[in-house]
């Protein structure tokens, strides 16, 4: 999958996030600038969390943490950075996945939808799956 800067998260946006069970996290600094002189803030820069919703097993946008989190554009942090800026309008200074949270209803049928297709992932089994892709970054609550 390939994201055009131009379309900011576009792409890296759920398909359907209403009623999410499950969210990937992100953390992510933020510097401010004010734009007129004689205005500074202090702290200059803030850490603060991302959400994004996961798409459920098997519907679109649900391969999401093998196409784009794991070897996709947010691999690549410079450029990560530069799309989490353009979406919230301010410069970002670092940018990193965090986990996958969820319930286990979400990740039971993360895991179903895994099984039914294990080429799809070039594993040979659902865990191989999970800690190729998302390591040890899963919270169930």
């Amino acid at each position: 999958m390939t994201v055009d800067t131009a379309d900011g998260l576009a792409s890296l946006r759920p398909t359907d996030p209403e009623g999410a069970t499950a969210r990937y996290v992100f953390r992510v600094e933020i510097r401010l600038e004010p734009d007129a002189d004689g205005l500074w803030t202090d702290p200059d820069r803030f850490e603060t969390t991302l959400y994004r919703a996961a798409d459920t097993p098997g519907t679109g946008g649900w391969l999401f943490f093998r196409d784009t989190l794991w070897r996709g554009e947010l691999a690549d942090e410079p450029h990560f950075r530069r799309l989490v800026e353009d979406e919230l309008g301010c410069p970002v200074v670092s940018a990193s996945f965090r986990e996958l949270r969820t319930e286990e209803a979400y990740l039971d049928a993360l895991q179903a939808e895994i099984a039914d297709d294990l080429a799809l992932f070039n594993a040979d089994s659902v865990s191989e799956v999970l800690n190729k892709y998302l390591g040890s970054s899963i919270r169930v609550a």
